[in-house]
């Protein structure tokens, strides 16, 4: 099992906070970039659950959507989450700038074709709550 590497590590061990501040301060920027994300922005939690034996194929269906929706340049966030103790229960986690840009994203070649697979993959269908982004500054 490979592990993420630790790169503060010299600033934990040295202890001191200046120490600390120095080495987070050389860090490149990474992750979520908060301030990119508009007020209200189109935020979506959505949930799929595999139906009984299908649990791989869903998966294997959904793992791609990952890079796919990552790389448009519409998306701000997007996570694909399967919970731990319900295997082919997937979570998924979706921020757009604006709902105009969300439906761009269901529109996409690639997540209509998702969409038709559902009915032999997943017992009724995808649960969606559209949310409103708040307090993210």
């Amino acid at each position: 099992m490979r592990f993420p590497r630790i790169l503060m590590l010299p600033a934990l061990l040295a202890g001191t906070p200046a120490a600390m501040a120095q080495a987070t301060a050389e860090q490149p920027a990474s992750g979520i970039a908060y301030a990119a994300i508009p007020e209200g922005a189109w935020s979506v939690v959505a949930q799929v659950r595999a139906r009984p034996g299908k649990e791989d194929a869903l998966r294997e269906a959904t793992l791609p959507l990952v890079a796919l929706v990552r790389s448009d340049p519409k998306n701000l966030v997007y996570f694909l989450q399967e919970d731990r103790d319900r295997p082919g229960h997937f979570i998924f986690y979706e921020i757009f700038a604006t709902r105009a840009d969300f439906e761009a994203h269901n529109a996409m070649p690639y997540v209509r074709q998702w969409f038709a697979r559902l009915p032999e993959l997943a017992e009724g269908g995808v649960t969606v709550m559209q949310m409103d982004v708040l307090g993210h500054r």
